[in-house]
């Protein structure tokens, strides 16, 4: 983090997060009528550094929610569609030769922006979707033995079609776990439904969308919510969640400790998001599914054979894990 940035973070309050953060939450949701949820997910995930992966059905506004998003911070936004053709070079980047100056130069592929808009990510071949793994963990890109690193900040909004669509590639375990969370929009309701037919017939919102912060700005916010109070209770709290999940009888896959670290990193957003300082255990149990949810394998008995049925059998065990574990009391002094 650089001086200005710490500067920034240490004249911020709580309150005054929050007030910056309700403002960025409103801009967006203007935009994205009647998914306050989606909305608060995307924030939360830039704030704290992750990666959100959006899985629905087209025509739900998932790459709307990410535009929407990079407007709001000022960010600059690259969208890259997922096809089976699509290459790593067109991702990542590629060499090309300069015949005047006699030397190779690195052409930036689309992964070089703040905001990625990944659409359709599970279109394209495992080569081309593991294109993604560096970046979305070290912040870097190796072309030719050469080292790049990507924007500050930097977020990967991937959406995905659900896997019984045609021409569809389940994304593997290493690229589900590089996603902070995963959500789902779904489909608005009838009232966001009209208002949007009436609203959007003859006009954009993106072009009545103005920034509400700086790119720079949010870099202070980055700071001041990685330096929210976790206690060592509530720490203790996300582990034995997590080894919950890695020791129950219906699961063959639980939450690596990438999922702990950004589990607990996502509650800091999401109390400074409510003006706090400090994370309480509601935090913790509020982002339980969309943080460890992608990331689990029930087995074939519990419901693990087909889709629709392993992510119900893997919410039922995620209530029945949050039931059964221990949640921390403040003591009293």
């Amino acid at each position: 983090m650089e001086a200005g940035d710490a500067s920034a973070a240490g004249a911020l309050t709580a309150e005054g997060f929050a007030r910056v953060t309700d403002a960025i939450l409103d801009a967006v949701g203007s935009v994205i009528d009647g998914k306050p949820d989606a909305v608060r997910s995307a924030l939360v995930c830039l704030l704290a550094e992750g990666h959100l992966l959006i899985e629905d059905v087209p025509g739900v506004g998932k790459t709307m929610l990410a535009r929407a998003l990079a407007t709001s911070v000022d960010a600059t936004v690259r969208r890259i569609q997922f096809t089976p053709d699509l290459l790593p070079g067109d991702v990542t980047g590629v060499s090309v030769y300069n015949p005047v100056e006699r030397e190779f130069e690195f052409k930036q592929g689309a992964i070089f922006a703040n905001i990625v808009i990944a659409d359709e990510i599970n279109r394209s071949s495992p080569k081309t979707q593991s294109a993604l793994l560096e970046a979305m963990e070290e912040r870097q890109v190796t072309v030719d033995g050469r080292t790049h690193y990507v924007p500050d900040p930097f977020l990967v909004v991937a959406t995905q079609n659900p896997l019984e669509m045609e021409g569809t590639y389940a994304l593997p375990e290493a690229q589900r776990d590089r996603f902070m969370m995963r959500i789902s929009m779904g489909y608005p309701d009838p009232r966001s439904e009209a208002l949007m037919l009436r609203q959007r017939d003859t006009v954009n919102p993106l072009d009545q969308l103005a920034p509400v912060v700086s790119a720079e700005e949010v870099a202070g916010l980055i700071a001041w919510a990685r330096a929210v109070h976790v206690a060592p209770a509530i720490e203790d709290y996300a582990v034995a969640l997590a080894q919950a999940t890695r020791t129950h009888s219906d699961l063959r896959l639980g939450a690596s400790p990438r999922a702990t670290l950004q589990l607990v990193r996502a509650a800091k957003v999401w109390a400074a998001l409510d003006g706090r300082g400090f994370v309480i255990p509601d935090d913790i149990t509020a982002l339980l599914a969309p943080v460890f949810a992608h990331r689990l394998i029930p087995t074939r008995a519990a419901g693990g054979a087909r889709a629709a049925s392993a992510a119900d059998a893997i919410a039922t065990i995620l209530d029945r894990i949050a039931a059964s574990v221990r949640v921390p009391i403040a003591s009293r002094q």
